[in-house]
């Protein structure tokens, strides 16, 4: 029998399925196999829970790293991660008013207008990265068909039609073998799990090393971020939670680890910025960035994520939320073809989505890389002199300052349907996030109302009645369900069930006309819009794209669709 979204997004909370049979306390047979508990592997892990899946995680470290490493997120990081359940406040983030850069010769050049909020989240925090794994990791104790396994690594696999075969080192000579649908790696730039599919790590290395110095307890903190960028030392520059700074200085030739990393180097790097001896140094290492992409996301029954699959060179911040990306849109796409309820196919369209807009956020790191380090004075500045003179074009200005430069989530080809309506929705990107109310005058985010499963949303009008029976039987089966959002004030001909008010206009009338619908999908991409007129249309077309034509899954004439 295949669950509603409803049945199944109740399995999934209170998490009543068990890992069994199992042997030594691991199963032997289990959903998905996730390798890597980072912050990646974590969310991905997360995700799975709340879909339903039975997942075992392991990792061959015994605890948390302490030194804080990632930094900075995005809006869509947080987004993403409130999918995964966790919700604002459950870890300590500082929100960035702005971005500048300045040159000590031509003074702010450059700047990130990062104020204020974009579907429903701050557009830029930092973080303190082992309390975002700590959290994670506290939400995977509440499902009891998620187990985790610390101190335990990868030995190998072997993947076959129906399964992947892992065998797992348990340490002192024992090892445990375990059966998964599918293996997710997200053990991270080394990743065994990419090596034994054996798919190339496409990319190069930067010559340049850099000094990372995570501080607390700072004289004079700063409340933004900022990229000084002086080609003697570039030096990037930010604030975090717990009164932390971090500072990232770029080694000139002949520099040697050692020198940078010693006690009297630091004193000298962060006199500008106060005496050592007042702060608490909670870090000081040497690493060196990377642009990387694997030659394929998958192969077969096997999925890489974050690390293992990219590496983003950090001047962007968007190593981790490159991450969380993909775990929004494997993750769904995973469980839904365990549960049945689409076709195996759809998980090729995990690397067709993902990787390209992957190499396009590492094009554009790399572009803010050469901002911040430019290779000698003359070329410092005539960039950053150019840069300064197109602040004065109101348009290029606005380009810059309101990060329209950076690369937009938007599919070119995936899992969705073809083609422009007159709504400002665009198919294959994300549906816009606002804050709505409920007939109870409950407020929430409007991810919040549309559950874990596929959604079909009219706006200002209930779609759900243009249904026949035949095709609201098919997307129930799938997984979907109906919500109904009207502008502010609506009133008369509300549904009864799932209708919510559009408190600050971010749908009515700013992105859809009214009397508007559109099939979103779990990972809140649009699938299909129209006007809801055609809702049954758009709901049949949309399933025949996930491999569930309708008269292969109506199984009732008579099958109310759940609404949330």
């Amino acid at each position: 029998m295949v669950e509603t979204g409803a049945q199944m997004n109740d399995r999934a909370a209170v998490g009543c399925d068990s890992l069994q049979p199992t042997i030594g306390g691991l199963p032997s047979t289990v959903d998905v196999l996730v390798v890597g508990l980072g912050p990646v592997g974590a969310a991905v892990s997360n995700l799975l829970a709340r879909y339903g899946v039975r997942v075992l995680v392991i990792d061959k470290a015994t605890d948390i790293f302490m030194a804080p490493r990632a930094i900075a997120l995005d809006n869509e990081a947080l987004r993403i991660l409130q999918l995964a359940g966790v919700n604002e406040g459950d870890f300590e983030t500082v929100a960035i008013p702005y971005v500048r850069m300045r040159s000590p010769t031509l003074g702010e050049f450059g700047k990130g207008n990062t104020l204020g909020s974009l579907d429903g989240h701050p557009k830029l925090v930092t973080f303190y990265q082992p309390e975002l794994e700590r959290c994670l990791r506290n939400r995977l104790k509440t499902y009891n068909h998620v187990q985790v396994a610390l101190g335990i690594s990868l030995a190998g696999f072997e993947s076959g039609k129906e399964s992947v075969v892992a065998s797992l080192d348990l340490g002192q000579g024992q090892t445990h073998s375990v059966a998964a649908r599918y293996l997710v790696g997200a053990d991270g730039a080394s990743s065994l799990v990419r090596q034994l599919i054996g798919l190339e790590f496409k990319g190069k290395s930067f010559t340049e090393d850099w000094l990372i110095v995570d501080a607390r307890k700072v004289p004079h903190p700063i409340d933004h971020v900022e990229f000084i960028c002086d080609h003697r030392r570039p030096t990037p520059h930010m604030t975090a939670p717990g009164e932390r700074e971090r500072w990232e200085f770029m080694l000139r030739p002949g520099e040697t680890r050692e020198e940078m990393e010693s006690d009297v180097r630091i004193r000298e790097l962060l006199a500008p910025w106060g005496n050592v001896d007042d702060m608490i140094i909670e870090r000081k290492a040497v690493y060196r960035s990377h642009a990387r992409t694997a030659s394929a996301f998958n192969r077969g029954r096997v999925f890489l994520v974050g690390d293992a699959a990219h590496i983003t060179p950090p001047f962007a911040g968007q190593g981790l939320v490159a991450g969380l990306r993909d775990a929004a849109n494997l993750c769904w796409k995973l469980a839904w073809t365990i549960h049945g309820r689409t076709a195996p196919q759809v998980l090729e369209t995990y690397d067709q989505e993902r990787r390209p807009h992957v190499k396009a956020m590492i094009k554009f790191a790399r572009f803010m890389g050469k901002l911040v380090m430019p290779r000698n004075r003359v070329t410092a500045l005539v960039i950053h002199g150019l840069l300064r003179t197109t602040r004065r074009v109101p348009q290029m200005r606005a380009y810059f300052e309101e990060l329209e430069v950076k690369p937009k989530h938007t599919f070119r080809r995936g899992l969705f349907v073809g083609g422009h309506t007159h709504s400002r929705l665009t198919r294959g990107a994300v549906i816009p996030q606002g804050w709505v109310r409920g007939p109870d005058g409950t407020t929430c985010l409007s991810d919040d109302i549309l559950g874990t499963g596929l959604a079909l949303i009219g706006f200002g009008h209930d779609a759900g009645t243009v249904l026949d029976a035949c095709t609201a039987a098919a997307f129930a089966a799938a997984g979907g369900a109906v919500v109904q959002i009207a502008h502010r004030g609506q009133r008369l001909h509300l549904a009864q069930r799932g209708s919510w008010e559009d408190l600050d206009g971010v749908f009515l009338p700013r992105a859809v006309p009214f009397g508007w619908a559109a099939v979103v999908r779990p990972d809140r991409m649009i699938v299909h819009d129209g006007p809801a007129i055609d809702a049954n249309r758009l709901v049949r077309e949309s399933l025949a794209l996930l491999g569930t034509p309708v008269n292969a899954t109506a199984h009732s004439a008579e099958y109310a669709l759940p609404s949330v």
